[in-house]
């Protein structure tokens, strides 16, 4: 990535820019910066400009193309825009810009934008790029006035190009633009960062090394601080927090205290921007010679460096910057000559619009994940114990990150004074007897482990409901965590039913939704189902890549969900598919013909391959063979056909940055909501729990943590299906669909309004 300095009249920016433009009669599009994510986003745009209508340009080199104009703006099609979304960095470049720093060149730059008639930017990069956009925008009138009286065009262009509407889509590693719960690239920056600090681990755990690593983030420190609870890191730098005095005998004695602990390995991590309160840089080389110097131990320096910009987009990003694409191009549709230039972000699972400036002008902190990791890392044991047990299971299907919510569990619980059990093999294990005390060093390196350590079986509690109860007078068990996927859901239901007969199980429970397929009624997201779809995608990249080289040739591709299409949706949108298949959409002989010739008019571009994914139980006639066989019949003398059914490869691996992350927050928050129940229900001695708030699924809506009833849940699930009534990403199909190049319409009914960033959180 090249970093530009663009000055203006009252303040620097630094710039980073990667363009693309649209021209829709007096609507262009147009894009600047590079971060792995971005070629989703530029994929977007194109596809729905030219969805719309519009004429569609890219400039290459970002500002210098701009500023040069020629063969740097050019327009683009349908085709050109094929096999980008597993491409890292941006496939339309970037370049420094010093011309674009001068009145001259941004004139110019102007006089290339009103000859082909584009009086519309999308913008994506950081603050700076987003910044320099805006004054290039405030300039517009004053540039125009500059071309006509220099006869570089004339007055009836300058009246046609009058105004100049512009939006942004933020474009950084750092996720350090305020407005939007993750930028583009993040996401795929901690994808490399945890591959790497997962490698170290091993090798330091072999020779009993301290490690220290240094990662981007330079004034924020989100990589380094979500890096840490997803490594479970024994201390962070970052620039936001600077250690207090005396952080150095702080720092030897936890790293001696972990090592008592048994531990073979420590991990210090440290964001380049880190200080300490009087501003004085935290190097590698500094805390390594500290360490070294003052515990003898063996401690190694790693600086991860530009390789956290590179690599294959994660699922997320691709998805994000789709979805971004598709709402900027409405943004500029909707937009007027009063419409203040906006940036498209993500608050929770929803697009939002926000003024830029705004943006712009507010810090951003992300203080719940450095409250968890201070709750998980900083904070010795209590030494006064509740005398409160409690107990903790997997259930259902296992999942990647259910042993970093159980590593959270345990230690917040440690840390509240509580006596922690674990449950194996689910409801089985509690009927049977499987129940032990676990401490605080058993779990310690539970965050990156894929599975499930305690055991986990699909058995539901109804038919042992009397053992159950039995074990959890026997244990004295106070309150339960339940970590799974729907089983989990339909048995903690069963418990709560069960309390009318059976008193012992008047107990607080709690429900964290954990499964591949995303169908936990109460939450937007479950553990395990980022990391799946990270799987698929990267199964889907290879398969594309495999049609590609043989031409002619579309994949069948079945992946996991039970009734729930979530992952072949959102892989859909991650991989570039062809079609969708899904339960909750449903389908006949007509869409599959509709689907079979548009593949076929799809051979005859220069994209010649297909790909298209089926849920396991969309429809129990059209199976994945059913489908294999019709599109190789009827696709016969054009294409051929290859099916791949991915099964239970879609469960296992090491969890992604997302659900280690994840799971440590449900785990954390589930105990303190646990802790603070038992309090409430503690009458004449004991616990007495049989409220219908005393037992919840604790679930991710839009943007907030939140706890519900299992009794309001039940009104708002399918138990046939195993799937919720309402699912937030069927709202996406849609985009699937339109950026596949199906004729259907998008429903914009519910627009956006724009949101004011200072209103809601006041300038810090």
């Amino acid at each position: 990535m090249e970093v530009s300095t663009f000055l203006t009249d009252s303040h620097e920016v630094k710039c980073c820019t990667v363009l693309c433009i649209i021209s829709y009669s007096l609507c262009m599009l147009f894009f600047l910066c590079a971060r792995t994510g971005m070629n989703a986003a530029v994929r977007a745009v194109v596809r729905v400009g030219i969805y719309t209508g519009a004429k569609v340009y890219v400039v290459y080199e970002g500002y210098q193309g701009l500023v040069d104009g020629r063969d740097h703006i050019c327009q683009a099609t349908w085709e050109s825009v094929s096999m980008m979304l597993q491409l890292g960095g941006t496939v339309i470049g970037t370049a420094r810009c010093q011309d674009f720093r001068t009145k001259e060149g941004r004139t110019n730059a102007a006089c290339n934008l009103v000859k082909l008639g584009i009086t519309n930017l999308c913008v994506i990069g950081g603050d700076g790029s987003l910044t320099g956009a805006n004054q290039f925008r405030s300039e517009w009138s004053e540039l125009l006035q500059i071309l006509v009286k220099a006869g570089k065009i004339t007055a009836e262009e300058a009246k046609q190009s009058s105004h100049l509407n512009i939006v942004g889509m933020v474009g950084s590693i750092d996720n350090d633009f305020c407005g939007t719960d993750m930028t583009i690239g993040t996401d795929s920056a901690l994808h490399r960062i945890i591959e790497v600090v997962d490698a170290i681990t091993t090798t330091a755990q072999s020779h009993q090394r301290a490690f220290i690593l240094e990662v981007m983030g330079r004034h924020c420190g989100y990589l380094a601080l979500v890096t840490a609870l997803a490594s479970g890191a024994d201390w962070v730098f970052i620039p936001e927090m600077p250690p207090d005095d005396g952080w150095e005998d702080h720092l030897c004695r936890r790293l001696t205290d972990q090592r008592s602990l048994g531990y073979r390995l420590n991990v210090i991590i440290v964001a380049e921007g880190a200080t300490d309160r009087f501003g004085k840089p935290i190097t590698c080389d500094m805390i390594k010679n500290l360490v070294t110097k003052k515990l003898g131990f063996d401690t190694r320096a790693t600086i991860l460096g530009h390789v956290q910009r590179g690599g294959t987009p994660s699922a997320f990003d691709r998805i994000l910057g789709s979805r971004m694409g598709v709402e900027a191009v409405m943004a500029l549709l909707e937009a007027t000559p009063e419409t203040p230039a906006c940036v498209v972000s993500l608050s929770g699972n929803q697009a939002v619009r926000l003024p830029l400036m705004e943006c712009v002008q507010v810090v951003c902190l992300h203080l719940s994940n450095w409250n968890t990791y201070k709750l998980l890392a900083h904070v010795n044991p209590a030494e006064v114990k509740s005398n409160i047990n409690i107990g903790i299971m997997n259930v259902g299907a296992p999942c990647a990150g259910m042993n970093a919510a159980v590593r959270s569990a345990v230690r917040t619980g440690i840390l509240q004074g509580h006596h922690m059990l674990v449950i194996h093999d689910g409801f089985e294990g509690l009927a049977h007897g499987h129940i032990e005390p676990i401490s605080w060093a058993a779990v310690g390196n539970w965050t990156g482990e894929g599975g499930s350590n305690l055991g986990t079986k699909r058995t539901l509690p109804r038919s042992m409901i009397e053992d159950i109860s039995l074990n959890v007078a026997k244990f004295n068990i106070h309150a339960l965590v339940v970590i799974g996927g729907f089983e989990a859901f339909v048995g903690g239901m069963d418990l709560v039913t069960a309390r009318e007969k059976y008193e012992e199980l008047c107990i607080p429970i709690v429900v964290i939704p954990a499964t591949v397929s995303n169908n936990v009624p109460g939450s937007d997201f479950s553990i395990g189902a980022d990391t799946a779809l990270n799987t698929i995608t990267t199964t889907c990249d290879r398969i594309k890549q495999s049609a590609a080289g043989t031409k002619r040739r579309v994949f069948i591709i079945e992946t996991m969900g039970g009734y729930c299409g979530y992952l072949a949706t959102m892989a859909g949108l991650a991989g570039g598919a062809d079609a969708a298949y899904i339960y909750e959409e449903p389908f006949g002989i007509h869409d599959l013909e509709v689907n079979v010739e548009h593949l076929v008019e799809k051979m005859k571009t220069t994209v010649k391959r297909g790909l298209v994914l089926r849920n396991e139980k969309c429809n129990p006639n059209y199976t994945t063979d059913f489908i294999f066989n019709l599109y190789s019949e009827e696709g016969k003398g054009v294409f051929d056909c290859r099916k791949n059914v991915l099964g239970h490869v879609q469960q296992g691996g090491t969890p992604s940055p997302f659900d280690r992350n994840f799971g440590t927050k449900l785990g954390s928050k589930a105990i303190l909501w646990l802790t603070d129940k038992l309090k409430e229900c503690y009458r004449h001695g004991r616990i007495f729990a049989n409220t219908p708030d005393s037992a919840c699924v604790l679930g991710m809506r839009k943007k907030a943590l939140v706890f519900q009833s299992l009794a309001e849940l039940k009104l708002n699930s399918d138990f046939e299906h195993r799937i919720p009534k309402s699912q937030w990403w069927l709202k996406l199909r849609p985009i699937l669909k339109i950026l596949a190049k199906y004729k259907v319409s998008l429903d914009i009914s519910e627009k956006t309004i724009m949101e004011s960033i200072i209103k809601k959180r006041g300038v810090i």
